[in-house]
């Protein structure tokens, strides 16, 4: 019958109270390493002679056993360990704290507005303005121009009309609207009621552009700002686009006036009619009955109404 097997507690048992008797003997001879265990007797690997029987002869060629020249281990072989030194203390990382908000910088004042001017100082400020746009050369226009065209009308006026750029016949004469183009305009401008000098006259461009072109984007960005001075200035109620250019200049848009035209927009605050050029309704006489409706828009917001036929 089998002999029953080994419980494994009694096992680990007797393994924990070695090792806890180890560490003992650590704790109180400071030594390391591990204990020399007591020399055993050890049987002689050839088996036992006979009894009676003579001991073998010694082997002369034997080799003598050789003596242990190990050094043996002195007192301070078991010295005690190095005590344990503490790391130094990490330095302390200053807490953030947020800046304090920068001192308000006194504020200048503001300049005056064209609201607070009084008329008479805005069209002086339109004179400089004038001034100015003559001695201008931020684009090509400025080589090939007789002189520049600023505007024209009464420049107090509820109703401004703005145009694309001059051309032949204005920029000899210096006066936007004076060719046949011109002059259809100054019968729409009857139509509703006021005579030509009454509303403000000006373009998207001073410059008349080579053989009657349109103006590039780079050219109506060169007098963007001028046309922005201008129009702050006059103050207009409401302003008639005439043609895609004139729109587009004003609005940055690249819709064209076809799908424009009719439909309220608005100009830093100043509410804008889009309608056709008076240049194509010379092409497109059918058209000017849409140019009717639509000036006839403006004139509703004016409180105007057509003057009775003669």
């Amino acid at each position: 019958m089998d002999e029953p097997h080994a419980d494994p507690r009694d096992e680990l048992f007797e393994i924990a109270t070695s090792v806890r008797a180890l560490v003992e003997w650590y704790d109180s001879t400071g030594a390391w390493g591990l204990p020399l265990a007591p020399a055993r007797d050890v049987e002689p690997a050839y088996p036992a002679a006979e009894p009676h029987a003579a001991p073998p002869p010694p082997n002369p060629r034997a080799a003598a056993p050789v003596a242990d020249r190990r050094p043996v281990p002195s007192d301070s072989t078991f010295a005690q360990p190095a005590q344990f030194t503490p790391p130094p203390e990490r330095a302390q990382v200053p807490q953030y704290v947020p800046p304090s908000p920068p001192a308000e910088r006194p504020q200048r004042p503001a300049a005056a507005r064209p609201e607070a001017r009084t008329p008479e100082a805005r069209i002086e400020q339109l004179r400089v303005l004038a001034s100015e746009v003559a001695s201008c050369t931020r684009c090509r226009l400025a080589e090939r121009r007789t002189q520049t065209v600023f505007a024209r009308g009464n420049p107090l006026s509820e109703l401004c009309f703005v145009g694309e750029g001059p051309g032949v016949e204005e920029d000899l004469a210096g006066e936007p609207f004076v060719g046949p183009a011109g002059q259809l305009l100054d019968k729409m401008i009857a139509a509703m009621g006021y005579r030509p000098g009454e509303v403000y006259i000006c373009n998207i461009v001073k410059c008349r552009p080579p053989e009657n072109r349109k103006p590039q984007p780079d050219e109506m960005e060169a007098c963007k700002g001028y046309l922005a001075s201008q129009l702050e200035l006059a103050r207009p109620r409401y302003i008639v686009a005439l043609g895609a250019t004139a729109i587009q200049g004003l609005l940055g848009t690249t819709e064209g006036i076809t799908k424009l035209r009719g439909k309220w927009k608005m100009y830093r605050g100043t509410p804008v009619m889009p309608t056709f050029h008076p240049a194509y309704l010379l092409r497109q006489p059918s058209a000017k009955r849409e140019v009717w409706t639509d000036l006839q828009e403006v004139m509703a917001r004016l409180g105007k109404k057509p003057p009775a036929r003669g």
